[in-house]
């Protein structure tokens, strides 16, 4: 009988630092290009159609910005429960990794608040691999998302109907009532509006470019840069494949390492021009 050793995905490594970064960055696209040649695809499969082009997600203070001017909305809108409910539901995108589907389709029920530290998310609707069908996960509540959820939930949700123990009771309500009176479940397209709206007024530098999707790749950027592995990325964020973890984060990774080496350089030849003094 054989044993094996599992490594409790809890434990994380250190922060990593430049040098890290930048081994991680080489060793990433030295493995993507060797998958690629090994499953025969080309460039023009790579590179796919012009929509699909890399999601570079904003910086961190870039996010900070956004959801401390939309947090400030609800106190003076005219619509406090639907402009809450859209700040919450992305900033859980943002904090672990949600698709914008996966949050339309949570409910009140799908929060574990007795479970890990912080408590989990029940994802039972997760994407499958190639028409599989839903793919389950359990999402710890980290960076905060927990503090969100509850302030959502005690602050804002009875605002949309107060009844929190029917079966099917949805996290993130729609205005719309069903035919009992209760509230149904909101859209998708409320949610991406609402986030648009959101950039446009409190981070127009981003405008129409912040989706859902591109708050996930801040999500897994950040969870990396906070110690946590690429394994524990992939399962938190519920990629099928590791690669697509991989691509995700290392396509930040490129971005910020060419800033980093534009600001090194510009911040080099202004102390040229000084004559050497900083």
């Amino acid at each position: 009988m054989a044993l094996s050793a599992v490594r409790d995905l809890r434990d994380v490594r250190p922060p990593a630092t430049a040098e890290e970064l930048e081994q991680f960055e080489t060793d990433v696209l030295a493995g993507f290009v060797l998958a690629r040649a090994s499953a025969g695809l080309a460039d023009g499969t790579i590179r796919g159609a012009k929509d699909a082009a890399l999601r570079i997600p904003p910086s961190g203070p870039e996010v900070k910005t956004l959801f401390a001017g939309w947090g400030g909305e609800p106190a003076t809108c005219r619509k406090f429960a639907p402009t809450a409910r859209n700040h919450t539901a992305s900033k859980l995108m943002s904090q672990v990794g949600l698709r914008v589907s996966e949050a339309c389709k949570l409910d009140l029920a799908d929060i574990k608040w007795d479970l890990g530290r912080f408590g989990k998310l029940h994802v039972r609707h997760g994407k499958g691999a190639r028409g599989s069908g839903p793919r389950e996960r359990m999402v710890p509540l980290a960076n905060g998302a927990d503090r969100t959820l509850r302030w959502f939930i005690e602050d804002v949700r009875g605002q949309f109907d107060d009844d929190h123990t029917r079966p099917g009771a949805p996290l993130f309500p729609s205005e719309r009532r069903c035919a009992d009176g209760s509230s149904g479940r909101v859209g998708d397209d409320a949610l991406r509006g609402g986030l648009k709206a959101a950039a446009m007024a409190h981070l127009p530098t981003w405008g129409d470019k912040l989706t859902p999707h591109v708050l996930r790749h801040f999500c897994a950027f950040e969870l990396y840069l906070g110690g946590l592995d690429l394994i524990a990325i992939q399962e938190v964020l519920g990629h099928s494949w590791i690669a697509t973890t991989m691509r995700c984060v290392s396509s930040d990774f490129r971005t910020r390492t060419l800033r980093r080496h534009l600001d090194a350089t510009v911040a080099a030849a202004l102390q040229a021009q000084n004559g050497g003094r900083a």
